[in-house]
């Protein structure tokens, strides 16, 4: 297939987050940007990382503005490549269907996206998700509560994220500019 990789950092209330920005699209997201997490995309990628902060910088901007509850809709083209067939699917339609501020069940994701997946598989999906936060997983929920989330540190990053988007009400000491 071939095709080059360029990476992005941007600094959040949650630490310093990697995009990775193919030819195509946002490639990866990952909450923390080190040498390993790098290594793993360009492994799993196959593609070639170069230098180019031009290629990253709509996708380092909007996370930005997102976290300054700036921007509620990316509008970035998005590069499946590192998803198989099911997870693609579900995942686009997480993407398409389910706006900031609003919540989806598994079960009902399972649903929207036409396939024959059980809220259990969606729940597996939405952990092997390679672009967390601009494709929205933390918006998945159980259907009697939360549920998981293997994003960042883990559940406290959901709530924040989903308080962040309004779709949690705030505790009193919840502070946007501090992450969890």
């Amino acid at each position: 297939m071939g095709g080059t990789v360029a990476f992005g950092t941007v600094d959040t209330p949650l630490g310093r987050m990697l995009v990775a920005v193919s030819e195509t699209g946002v490639l990866s997201v990952d909450f923390h940007d080190s040498p390993a997490a790098r290594a793993r995309t360009v492994e799993r990628s196959g593609l070639v990382p170069v230098e180019d902060p031009g290629r990253t910088a709509a996708a380092t901007e909007r996370l930005a503005a997102y976290f300054a509850g700036e921007l509620r809709d990316f509008a970035l083209p998005i590069d499946w490549r590192l998803t198989t067939r099911v997870q693609r699917q579900v995942l686009t339609g997480l993407y398409e269907t389910v706006p900031y501020g609003s919540v989806v069940t598994y079960g009902r994701l399972g649903e929207r996206s036409g396939t024959s997946v059980p809220a259990r598989a969606i729940g597996q999906v939405m952990g092997a998700n390679p672009i967390p936060v601009i494709v929205p997983c933390h918006r998945v929920v159980a259907g009697n509560g939360l549920g998981g989330y293997s994003g960042g540190t883990g559940l406290d990053v959901k709530r924040w994220l989903l308080t962040l988007e309004g779709a949690l009400p705030p505790t009193l000491d919840w502070d946007p500019a501090k992450g969890p």
